[in-house]
């Protein structure tokens, strides 16, 4: 079933790599061999016309996605995630310290301009991190 026109007025294109059989169709292993692919060859594109770029799949950033974020980063600096290439949970208080101080420096930064939950938030993180930080240089 290479190409099929039916009586509506629109034509089915197998684009099936394998036959009924389970070989490779003799199309197929012609386009392998000559590294040649045409513009069908390629993911239909998403709805409109177009398709969407990797970035258009990522949550929008707002305040509190940056500061979670920046929170996160500190929690893996304590340990509490593994890496993701070695797969091991290692401790990197220093690294910890500087995030906290940045989360620091934006809430001095932003005084004044965050909202009653931005504030809030900021606040609640930053507290509960710098308690985890005490804990951790105590050993604990």
């Amino acid at each position: 079933m290479e190409e099929e026109k039916t009586d509506k007025g629109f034509v089915i294109k197998d684009k099936r790599i394998f036959d009924e059989s389970g070989e490779t169709r003799k199309e197929e292993l012609k386009r392998e061999e000559t590294g040649t692919h045409t513009k069908a060859d390629e993911e239909p594109a998403e709805k409109g016309g177009e398709k969407k770029a990797p970035e258009d799949y990522f949550p929008e950033v707002t305040f509190s996605s940056f500061v979670f974020s920046l929170s996160t980063t500190v929690m893996y600096h304590f340990g509490d995630f593994p890496d993701p290439v070695t797969k091991k949970m290692e401790k990197n208080l220093a690294a910890a310290k500087q995030t906290i101080d940045m989360l620091n420096m934006l809430k001095n930064k932003t005084m004044g301009n965050l909202d009653d939950n931005e504030k809030e938030l900021l606040d609640g993180i930053l507290y509960e991190l710098m308690m985890r930080y005490v804990k951790e240089q105590a050993g604990g």
